[in-house]
């Protein structure tokens, strides 16, 4: 393929096929991305991935894509929406001490496999058009700047929560990444569209977010819940609740996700109720159970004693019910050392005044969940 209009005309088709193949929107974006490289380097300097020691052993590979497949010229983008229609309401949940909460996009299969073979089957129609000879899939798989390649590739702008956002949909959505060795023409980054508001910042439980773009993983739920592989720090299990895997709470307060829609993936629907499910039914789950249960589902990759760890926690966040306090006893000798602590730290803390109110009840009114159109 030569010349200009050629590659013009492919980058149309190529955002027609991702269409097709369920991605609601696909840009195509340069390789420059120095200033986030200097953001990215200056965080890892702070410490604040916290005990992501892969971050750091990349290198330069993320903000130099180049570095990590050589020949690569353009990236292409692509967005899935994931917010799944019909689910209980999150400030329900999230108002019910002894419901399970589970971040938005994990409730039902994992975003992974899907994303990937359907960017793979886009690479493979690109290279029957095109005869590239170099090209990469990647959905979280490599180290990647999605975030910053999207917004550089016109899909949205990055948040002062440190998500991208999009006009048209929120932040309720997957991204996924072609490296690729054609010179495609390249879209136009967003401007943000923040203005003023902060309310991301003043919602976080933990207060992870610092500043406008500055997020101290090492405070952040999702870390706590699912990144980290040790005990959660004391002072910030209080402030977890009920959640069990994930946050959603800088999401669900902020403006722009009351454009978004659901999504029309039937794989993103809840799976065994986790949509709200009682922390005492999913503490019973043996480890058997919780294989079966999260078949398929991004929750598994946190393993057994890492989800009763959490949910131990949650339920010391909970009201001193008889149930409440029977399931952690059962739990009490378990032969893993963190869940034993972790039980013992909500046995002792279950019977104590209640856990002060999450921000997030505060700004139920803020909140608007998307109704699938």
């Amino acid at each position: 393929m030569k010349g200009s209009e050629d590659y013009s005309s492919l980058a149309s088709r190529i955002k027609a096929w991702a269409k097709e193949l369920g991605f609601q929107a696909t840009g195509i974006s340069d390789l420059k991305l120095s200033g986030d490289e200097a953001h990215l380097d200056a965080w890892l300097a702070a410490g604040r991935h916290g005990d992501m020691a892969y971050m750091a052993r990349h290198g330069h590979k993320r903000s130099r894509p180049a570095q990590l497949l050589p020949g690569t010229l353009r990236v292409i983008s692509a967005r899935m929406d994931y917010f799944p229609p019909g689910i209980t309401g999150a400030d329900k949940i999230l108002g019910e001490a002894c419901a399970a909460y589970i971040s938005r996009y994990a409730l039902g299969r994992d975003y992974h496999k899907l994303l990937r073979n359907r960017l793979k089957h886009l690479a493979r129609r690109i290279d029957k058009a095109a005869s590239s000879t170099t090209h990469r899939v990647f959905v979280d798989s490599a180290p990647v700047l999605e975030k910053a390649l999207a917004r550089n590739a016109g899909l949205g702008w990055i948040g002062k929560h440190t998500n991208l956002l999009s006009r048209d949909a929120g932040s309720w959505f997957f991204l996924g990444e072609i490296y690729t060795d054609l010179p495609l023409p390249v879209d136009q980054p967003l401007t943000s569209h923040c203005g003023s508001c902060s309310a991301c910042i003043g919602v976080c439980p933990t207060r992870a977010i610092l500043s406008p773009f500055e997020l101290d993983a090492r405070r952040c739920i999702s870390y706590l819940t699912i990144e980290l592989h040790g005990a959660i720090p004391e002072d910030l299990r209080p402030l977890i609740g009920n959640r069990i895997y994930g946050c959603d709470d800088c999401q669900l307060v902020c403006p722009w996700n009351r454009y978004a829609t659901s999504t029309p993936e039937t794989d993103f629907l809840p799976r065994h109720g986790l949509d709200g499910a009682h922390l005492t039914t999913l503490f019973a789950w043996s480890e058997a159970e919780f294989l079966h249960n999260t078949e398929g589902s991004a929750i598994r990759r946190i393993g057994y004693l890492r989800w009763l760890r959490n949910i131990a926690v949650a339920l010391g966040n909970a009201a001193p019910e008889p149930e409440v306090i029977t399931s952690l006893e059962a739990r009490a000798s378990h032969p893993s050392e963190l869940v034993r602590e972790h039980v013992a730290w909500a046995l002792g803390h279950v019977s104590l005044e209640a856990t002060p109110e999450s921000p997030i009840l505060r700004h139920l009114s803020s909140i608007r969940e998307p109704t699938h159109e």
